[in-house]
């Protein structure tokens, strides 16, 4: 089945769906073989919200998510996000402009799909405008990301871009303050001012920071450690940040 990405797979990543963005649904496939009262709790609210339902053999669902265990239902989706590189550009001026201080949120080669979709869930937790990711080699918009993702996949808009350094680059002229995190930096995490316009830069999970992209950062943090653990898994620390970011600003 073609565009895999363009599917939302398993209970309770389909439920959040329904709930919160129906307009995004285009149609459930549910297993026609499954007696599982859960999925008629998710027929019934797709029933009530006039979304079409189709049962299907399993081997279809398997098909559509791609490996993802999507426990006899999956949703294929409509009306998402996509932003390229200009778009992002375009929506960045826009917020300037209008006085806001956006927080970008940028992935530097991130493989591992529940990361990803974990990063999406706390940028949409914590009113980032966009995810920016490499568009090859990083993990992509697939139904494991958005199942982990539960609902951010379609209101987060991940800009898959050519060049990430370009990005950051660009930022910079518009006066972000771009932050990348390292295990061996000595910034101050505590000290840091992310009250304004601002680019959270974070590593690939098994080497952190290329040196070329953490050249193009204006600082570089570590967070603290008080334990005996040396660091934290990427979506951990992209959490704790993010919502340092945000109490800065709403606390």
């Amino acid at each position: 089945m073609a565009g895999g990405g363009q599917f939302s797979a398993g209970f309770h990543a389909v439920r959040r769906l329904l709930k919160a963005h129906p307009d995004k649904v285009r149609k459930l496939f549910i297993d026609e073989r499954s007696n599982n009262p859960r999925l008629e709790e998710i027929i019934q609210a797709a029933g009530a919200l006039s979304v079409g339902i189709e049962k299907v053999r399993s081997f279809r669902l398997d098909d559509m998510s791609r490996g993802t265990a999507h426990q006899g239902v999956v949703a294929a989706l409509k009306n998402l996000q996509h932003w390229d590189e200009a778009a992002l550009r375009s929506k960045v001026e826009s917020a300037l402009q209008a006085g806001d201080a956006p927080v970008i949120l940028v992935l530097d080669d991130i493989q591992d799909p529940h990361n990803l979709g974990a990063c999406l869930r706390t940028a949409d937790a914590t009113g980032v405008m966009a995810v920016v990711s490499a568009r090859r080699g990083g993990a992509g918009l697939t139904p494991a990301v958005r199942k982990v993702a539960s609902g951010a996949a379609e209101t987060v808009p991940v800009v898959a871009v050519r060049n990430v350094g370009r990005v950051l680059d660009w930022l910079r002229e518009y006066k972000f303050s771009v932050i990348g995190t390292s295990d061996s930096a000595t910034g101050d995490f505590w000290e840091t001012d992310f009250r304004g316009p601002v680019a959270i830069v974070m590593g690939t999970e098994s080497t952190g920071l290329s040196e070329a992209i953490a050249a193009r950062c204006d600082r570089l943090l570590s967070l603290p450690m008080l334990g005996s653990v040396e660091s934290l898994n990427v979506s951990v620390a992209a959490g704790v940040v993010l919502y340092e970011v945000a109490r800065q600003r709403h606390g």
